[in-house]
């Protein structure tokens, strides 16, 4: 997610503390709807060895009836009240939310604090969620774009966490014994680690009574934190064969982490090399000079607090090779010279311009809000942000453009039957 805003545009944002926790707020009183968004860092990271899955299979049990509810009467309560509660797990964090109308939030904090403190665990619902785990688990394998995606994870992080899969395999969830689910939630549902952000019809005195309802009698401590994220490995191209007339490739390298001081000229270069749309120089080498492929990308994701560039596109297995190499070429020309001074323009009056779409909804605040506290942002970084990509010459694109892109350790991963790799 971003973290920018336009200038002229900012979020009044107020830090309220109540029970030993800490939430930004932003008060929004235009409609009758309150979002509250939370997480603890660990998720995925904290599986342990061949139980992976087991965040994201008891992040979904939450939801699946809590203390006398079993799960068609908690559905019910939550439909009857219109209540969009979620839970969920990451590469490195469990997350938590809901949105819901002001006179529900009685009933919001009610529910989810019952499925945080007293899920039920019942042995039918344990079956239909293992089931509809391991069918998702396999679909994903079906497909080329799936299979080089798992693929390119476990090749760049072979010996850490972040290189296995978040939601599980077929394999790991069949086997997943039913005691460790309530064990995930023992060491990750604790008040420490836990972040909290707030947007809508509700005021800082207000969010100060619920906050400690919502996350009482949570144990004491943080999760356990997870091992740290190693150096990406320059794997090179990885092929596996998949019976399909076209191929799927997922590409990457190592990023910049997201406290480095070059973290937003790096979105720069990378919006103008590869995440732009059509605008992008990738795109219009590859699909509108050569006809190559119907869309390419490629953008900095954080895993661990550090940054992953990771690309993908597809095209016909006799022009993978092609395909590859433009987007080399496009890697090492902005490596060597940077964005022209018309690219920077347009790109930083995208980033500057289109912000408030970010911010349509509780929801959307209440997101990007935590997104701000898990990059450890100061309370003043959307205000400030219009001044610091103002401040981003083309000299200093360039400078980073050099420093973060390395073609000759773009990792790529090809699903399919490409000819000429």
């Amino acid at each position: 997610m971003s973290d920018a805003t336009p200038s002229g545009f900012s979020l009044p944002i107020q830090t309220v503390a109540a029970g030993g926790i800490n939430a930004w707020l932003v008060e929004d009183h235009a409609v009758p709807v309150v979002s509250i968004a939370w997480s603890w860092p660990g998720g995925a990271a904290l599986d342990p060895p061949g139980q992976e899955g087991a965040a994201a299979f008891a992040a979904a049990m939450l939801l699946e009836g809590a203390g006398t509810l079993p799960a068609t009467e908690f559905a019910d309560a939550l439909r009857d009240t219109a209540i969009g509660l979620s839970f969920g797990a990451d590469r490195d964090s469990f997350e938590g939310g809901f949105r819901c109308l002001t006179q529900a939030l009685p009933e919001a904090i009610r529910l989810a604090r019952l499925a945080m403190r007293s899920p039920r665990f019942d042995a039918d619902a344990l079956t239909r969620v293992r089931a509809r785990g391991v069918a998702a688990a396999r679909r994903a394998l079906e497909t080329p774009r799936g299979q080089a995606a798992r693929a390119f994870w476990a090749a760049a992080y072979p010996d850490h966490p972040a290189g296995r899969s978040v939601s599980g395999t077929p394999e790991s969830l069949a086997a997943m014994p039913a005691e460790a689910l309530p064990a995930v939630l023992a060491r990750q549902l604790r008040q420490d680690g836990l972040l909290v952000a707030v947007a809508g019809d509700i005021t800082a005195a207000e969010l100060t009574s619920w906050l400690g309802q919502l996350f009482a009698d949570l144990p004491p401590g943080a999760p356990p934190a997870p091992a740290r994220l190693p150096a990406f490995r320059d794997f090179g191209t990885k092929v596996i064969e998949v019976a399909s007339p076209q191929s799927s490739v997922i590409f990457g390298q190592d990023g910049l982490a997201a406290r480095d001081p070059d973290w937003e000229a790096a979105q720069v270069v990378l919006r103008i090399l590869a995440g732009g749309g059509f605008a992008s120089r990738l795109m219009h080498a590859v699909r509108e000079t050569r006809g190559l492929a119907y869309g390419i990308g490629a953008g900095l994701d954080l895993v661990f607090g550090e940054g992953v560039i990771i690309g993908s596109v597809a095209t016909e297995n006799a022009r993978v090779a092609e395909t590859m190499k433009v987007t080399r070429d496009e890697w090492a020309r902005m490596a060597k010279d940077g964005p022209t001074e018309a690219e920077r323009a347009d790109a930083l009056a995208y980033l500057t311009g289109s912000m408030p779409l970010q911010f349509t909804d509780s929801r959307r605040i209440a997101d990007t809000l935590l997104a701000l506290r898990r990059n450890d942002r100061p309370l003043d970084w959307l205000a400030n942000r219009p001044a610091r990509l103002a401040a981003l010459d083309q000299a200093r694109l360039a400078a980073v453009a050099r420093r973060l892109l390395r073609p000759e350790a773009l990792a790529a991963v090809v699903a399919g039957q490409p000819q000429g790799l």
